[in-house]
């Protein structure tokens, strides 16, 4: 029988299990390294639990052990060809683009690809319509620097999507 904390985080981790999901496909094509990189994450989130203090907002918590995880070594040691596909990434997109629309997105797809991690991190994080307020506490940045770098970001994909 869990402990009152642990069916705590275990509801926490079934309840916010997708924002895990989309980082893992933001950061890992292969679904087998996908799966090691969830259960790292939740990992790390458990060894982090004790000491959330409420603070931030649990969604944002949860990001910021994430992507760190994501980013940091454990993604090093697995080093592959990495490529991720924006339509698993974010749910909302319908599956009946038309071939106009599915080339543009294919374009968008490899511009991200481009990015460096923690632009890829934010631009994920703004397609999940992600206020620049939790963006900036889950990257560890200014509001100010997050639309500063947003509108960089934006940029960078233009020029990447139409040299």
């Amino acid at each position: 029988m869990a402990s009152g904390e642990e069916q705590r985080f275990i509801n926490l981790i079934n309840e916010h299990q997708g924002l895990i999901h989309k980082i893992c496909f933001m950061y890992e094509h292969d679904s087998d390294a996908r799966n090691d990189l969830f259960q790292e994450i939740v990992l790390q989130l458990w060894r982090s639990f004790p000491s959330f203090r409420g603070e931030a907002k649990i969604t944002t918590w949860m990001y910021r052990i994430a992507l760190n995880t994501a980013i940091s070594g454990f993604r090093k040691q697995t080093r592959l060809v990495k490529t991720e596909d924006l339509q698993e990434v974010h749910m909302n997109i319908s599956d009946n683009w038309a071939d106009d629309r599915e080339e543009d997105f294919q374009k968008l797809q490899w511009a991200v690809r481009q990015l460096p991690e923690i632009e890829r991190a934010m631009i994920m994080m703004a397609l999940e319509e992600v206020p620049y307020d939790e963006i900036a506490e889950t990257i560890g940045i200014t509001q100010n620097n997050v639309r500063v770098r947003m509108n960089r970001i934006r940029e960078k994909l233009r020029k990447l999507m139409c040299p």
